[in-house]
């Protein structure tokens, strides 16, 4: 079934080690990590950007006044 590394009761001490060794930061190491710390909030920023910086060629150009 298994490799023998991820079952039973030698799991924890696996999953310790596994985690021990590796080189990212702490709030990288999971799976899903990098999206939800690092994709989520760039996209976030981005889509902000850009709408200020629409809301400001509008403003400057006058587009969608109310007469």
């Amino acid at each position: 079934m298994g490799d023998g590394r991820t079952g039973g009761a030698n799991r924890p001490a696996w999953l310790q080690h596994h985690f021990q060794n590796m080189t990212k930061h702490t709030y990288l190491k999971g799976r899903y990590d990098v999206i939800t710390s690092v994709a989520i909030p760039l996209a976030l920023a981005a889509s902000s950007m850009f709408m200020i910086g629409r809301g400001v060629y509008n403003m400057s150009h006058g587009i969608g006044k109310k007469e």
